[in-house]
């Protein structure tokens, strides 16, 4: 006798009438209420081959509390990205606990990554965005033209820059040192937003294969499940049909029995 059938025996009470036998919980042996219950086969496959494997000892007229089906469910798929992944990243974790509780996975990372911008975190977008445009170098090639045909030709007797301008050298050598690591910052923010935004591609990607997996075993046990049933019902059909048949063939037994013996006697007519 198995652990869950003692338990079973336990929880009847002393009339021994089974209607009012409360069902206990076979993996934490708790008593449950009244349709609190849940049967081993009345599970996802899933849930149900982890809980088989976990403990051999279940039998499928089992049953365990629906309050534990999703603890249950999440850790059937912690131990499923074990089997594949190996040790388990606080990603997947997350994918697990998002998969059992129903929640949506998916994130605006533009929205949430905006709520933590900065004024010098926009300026560092915006100078990165201009120095990176046709308009600055455009712009730019248009003041170097100017500035250098105004001390030379304009002004050449009283420049303020003359040839090899020095002061323009300054100035851009300043522009220079300004504007890269403004660049490099803006460029940290978009890689850092690429991670985030990778990240949440691969929870989404991770929690649609696992969905399309469970998906896939709920289809084959849904149709496992009506193959029994249609199986049952064609077995059924099949003895009803059996069952008039043979009075019928016991009847006409009789009938070609009294035929027989009225041929033997005169004067008697089987109808």
């Amino acid at each position: 006798m198995s652990e869950s059938d003692d338990l079973k025996r336990l929880a009847a009470p002393a009339t021994g009438q089974p209607d009012t036998v409360r069902p206990i919980d076979a993996v934490t042996g708790v008593l449950l209420e009244p349709g609190q219950e849940c049967r081993i086969e009345e599970l996802r496959p899933g849930v149900a081959d982890y809980l088989r494997r976990k403990y051999p000892s279940l039998k499928p007229d089992d049953t365990i509390d629906r309050g534990r089906i999703e603890e249950l469910r999440r850790q059937s798929i912690l131990d499923l990205l074990r089997e594949d992944r190996g040790e388990l990243t606080p990603i997947e974790n997350e994918v697990a606990n998002s998969i059992a509780s129903r929640e949506t996975l998916a994130e605006n990372t533009e929205l949430e990554f905006d709520d933590t911008e900065t004024l010098g975190s926009r300026v560092a977008d915006l100078v990165a965005d201009f120095g990176g445009s046709w308009i600055f170098i455009i712009g730019f090639a248009s003041l170097l033209a100017v500035w250098m045909a105004y001390n030379t030709f304009v002004v050449a007797s009283d420049a303020f820059d003359t040839y090899p301008f020095v002061l323009l050298n300054l100035v851009l050598s300043t522009i220079a040192a300004f504007q890269a690591p403004v660049i490099m910052m803006s460029q940290r923010r978009q890689e850092a937003k690429d991670r985030l935004r990778s990240t949440n591609d691969y929870k989404v990607n991770l929690k649609a294969e696992l969905e399309i997996r469970r998906l896939h075993e709920k289809v084959d046990h849904l149709i496992t499940r009506d193959r029994r049933s249609s199986e049952e019902t064609g077995d059924g059909k099949n003895e009803l049909l059996r069952r008039p048949k043979q009075p019928r063939l016991k009847e006409a037994r009789q009938r070609s029995a009294q035929r027989r013996s009225s041929a033997l006697t005169p004067g008697v007519t089987v109808r």
